[in-house]
């Protein structure tokens, strides 16, 4: 029988290769010296120019080698999105496993700042977003396992456990990103156990440097704004077939400092119900646009 241990294991003895160590410690520990991280970066990619001709290919070809070398391990380049130019989203670390007829699948995303000189610190972001990511994928793995050994011990058979196809998941999905905002959510979820399934969104204002909140956009009465839009598209939605559930029953009662929203095109908030949060399951994560 496979346990949390024995997977925490294999993924703490991949060796990573040098340049690839090197800039996940940079991605997390950042020197505030502008001067020196532009010479280290400098640097390592001359390093790699010398026999490549191009920094492009020299990212390409080390990355590669990384997929290609190290099992259940990549550092990533390709969701490097078109943006504004003052801050990035890119995939720190990628990997993937299976035992026991559970698969895992994580990508931890991380902030890059292109332009240092707007005053994000985004160092410690970073490390709650890896510490967030690694947590909830341990936690996902030991629940699993508990719940195979349960399943086995009540009569299940090892096929049906295979049957049951269990995955955890670990990603993110960028909302928004411009000069003057970078908005993205990052999901933990499981495909046998909604109760354990987790999102949190970041919405950064990249001039100032802090993180967004209703209020920033919506005013001091961003409370009674929100709650008069979300009754009325409710309403809406209702008689053009949606079912939602009533306030007695559960359903819609308010916004509260702990409503989730994210930062759309238009620059407009749009808060999101979590599944079975104000409707049934089928709906899946509702999602109500403010102003605009």
């Amino acid at each position: 029988m496979g346990s949390l241990k024995e997977m925490k294991e294999q993924y703490e003895n991949i060796v990573i290769p040098e340049e690839l160590a090197v800039r996940v410690q940079q991605e997390i520990t950042k020197s505030r010296n502008k001067q020196v991280e532009k010479e280290s970066h400098r640097y390592w990619f001359s390093k790699a120019v010398r026999s490549l001709g191009t920094a492009a290919a020299a990212v390409g070809i080390v990355f590669t080698l990384a997929l290609n070398t190290m099992p259940a391990f990549a550092m990533e380049a390709a969701q490097l999105p078109v943006i504004g130019g003052l801050a990035r989203v890119l995939t720190f670390r990628s990997y993937e496993t299976e035992k026991d007829d559970i698969a895992v699948s994580v990508e931890i995303p991380s902030i890059e700042m292109i332009e240092n000189d707007t005053g994000m610190q985004v160092d410690a972001i970073n490390q709650e977003i890896l510490d967030r990511c690694n947590q909830y994928a341990e936690e996902a793995i030991a629940w699993a396992e508990d719940y195979r050994t349960a399943f086995l011990e009540t009569g299940g058979t090892l096929e049906e456990w295979a049957a049951h196809n269990i995955k955890i998941k670990v990603d993110y999905e960028i909302k928004q990103q411009d000069d003057a905002y970078l908005s993205f959510v990052v999901r933990g979820y499981e495909n046998w156990s909604n109760a354990n399934n987790e999102s949190r969104y970041y919405n950064l204002d990249l001039h100032t440097g802090k993180e967004v909140t209703l209020k920033d956009l919506l005013g001091d009465d961003y409370e009674a704004l929100a709650n008069e839009s979300i009754r009325q598209q409710i309403a809406e939605r209702e008689q053009a077939g949606e079912t939602f559930f009533a306030e007695a029953a559960g359903g819609f009662k308010g916004i509260s400092d702990n409503t989730k929203f994210y930062i759309n095109s238009n620059h407009n908030p749009v808060i999101v119900f979590d599944k079975y949060e104000i409707a049934n399951g089928a709906a899946g994560e509702i999602e109500f646009e403010i102003g605009g």
